[in-house]
């Protein structure tokens, strides 16, 4: 196994909570899944951050039920893709940025490094301006001091890292059921039609025939399966203290897998619960032009005739944009010191991160206003669409390679099955640049 890699192992990842949360030994099933869950539902927060609102609502909005199979399709894919990133975390014992850098040539990696820090800031870019619009939503703060706001507040949560990473996973969860709640009641209220739902988890032909709705569709993709993601659960997923062996191996593969697999289930929820909103409110009723987050919070409540609407939707995208900038954060920490292997204190990361992101949303909100905070969201899910083949063909890569692998590499059918799957990304993403800057 040693000379499957062009360096050897250096450090761990994320060294500071690396194997610090204890495995019950000899335990029942539930208590060990517990021990292991987590991980999964940061990672499924990354599968609901405002850019995918804005998506979501669009798609609802135009065409009703039917980009629910698109949500699915892209919910299938993010399950594979996590699996083997926890694979890739448990066996070589290597985040994706330290295998990168533990396989790739120095020029290669530098390039890889460069295009993953773009997509954390364009996803950062996506929190900042959520969580701006939801303050300004709920309690009239103008966006730009919204941004401001939402600068310090991470770094408030992120104290907490130092009580522990059960900590920031609590948060995490906490934050969900807040999402789930809101969204559940929204939901409940706007009355979808049952049968058509379900008729639109049937993948549809004009899904692919009709241009608009494949430019939607294929956003939903690239805000659905997050780059950032497949860095984050490689390295996170080493913080729990399985028995470093072959059996041990195979039980935190297991567990780790099905906590993910869970927790996306979850993801998936929500994000049919917000098209599904956006259909049975705007599109049964005309509403098709609404495309972003101010109109459909201004719209919810004089359509459903619910004061609570609004709130609800404006209190679950805070939660979300808070959420969603917690574990982008992490992957700033672990893609800098993956790739580079350098180690800066954890708040200069979060604050560099932060600055990244916040500059260029500020001067669009002073300069452009609210129409222009809009198209910055559409803009932040093409470009991480764009970095997301740079994520998923290394991890396949490793994880197919049996020298690196050993009996853990993927078996055949997963290896067509990812391939297919890499090769739909990368497809589909060639087609979202030349729309985005030859169409029409």
């Amino acid at each position: 196994m040693k000379n499957a890699w062009r360096k050897d192992k250096t450090s761990h990842s994320l060294p500071e909570v690396f194997s610090s949360i204890s495995i019950p030994k000899g335990s029942g099933f539930w208590r060990k899944y517990l021990a292991f869950a987590g991980p999964g539902l940061m990672v499924a927060v990354g599968y609901m951050d405002p850019g995918n609102w804005a998506t979501d609502i669009a798609g609802g909005a135009q065409f009703g039920y039917t980009l629910l199979s698109v949500i699915l399709i892209s919910n299938i894919f993010a399950m594979v893709l996590q699996h083997l990133s926890v694979k890739l975390g448990v066996v070589a014992e290597r985040d994706l940025a330290q295998a990168c850098r533990d396989h790739f040539k120095p020029t290669t990696n530098f390039i890889l490094w460069i295009f993953c820090e773009i997509a954390i800031a364009a996803c950062d870019l996506a929190e900042v301006i959520g969580s701006a619009i939801a303050l300004n939503l709920l309690f009239g703060i103008p966006l730009t001091w919204g941004i401001v706001i939402t600068t310090i507040d991470v770094l408030i949560i992120l104290l907490l890292q130092a009580k522990g990473f059960r900590w920031i996973e609590s948060i995490v969860a906490g934050l969900m059921f807040i999402i789930l709640v809101c969204f559940g009641y929204e939901v409940i209220i706007s009355k979808p039609e049952i049968n058509a739902i379900l008729g639109g988890l049937i993948p549809q032909k004009e899904i692919i025939t009709n241009p608009a709705m494949l430019y939607i569709g294929i956003g939903i993709l690239g805000a659905t399966v997050m780059p950032h993601n497949l860095y984050l659960h490689s390295s996170i997923v080493q913080t729990r203290n399985y028995t470093r062996d072959r059996e041990g191996k195979k039980e935190a593969i297991k567990f780790a897998t099905l906590d993910s697999t869970v927790s996306l289930l979850l993801a998936f929820f929500i994000n049919a619960a917000i098209l599904i909103l956006a259909a049975a409110t705007f599109h049964t009723t005309g509403n098709q032009h609404i495309a972003d987050i101010h109109d459909a919070y201004k719209m919810l409540t004089p359509i459903l005739g619910a004061s609570m609407a609004s709130i609800a939707f404006a209190i679950a995208l805070l939660a979300s944009g808070q959420n969603s900038t917690l574990t982008g954060t992490l992957a700033g920490q672990i893609v800098m010191e993956g790739f580079l292997n350098i180690r800066l204190k954890p708040w200069l990361r979060r604050l560099i991160t932060r600055l990244i992101a916040v500059i260029p949303a500020l001067i669009v909100t002073i300069i452009y206003g609210e129409q222009g905070t809009t198209d910055l969201l559409v803009l932040s899910q093409v470009i991480l669409s764009m970095q997301l083949s740079f994520a998923v063909v290394p991890l396949v890569m490793f994880t197919n390679d049996k020298a690196k692998m050993g009996e853990f590499a993927n078996k055949a059918f997963l290896k067509i099955c990812v391939w297919v799957i890499t090769m739909v990304i990368i497809v589909l993403n060639l087609y979202l640049l030349y729309q985005t800057f030859f169409g029409e």
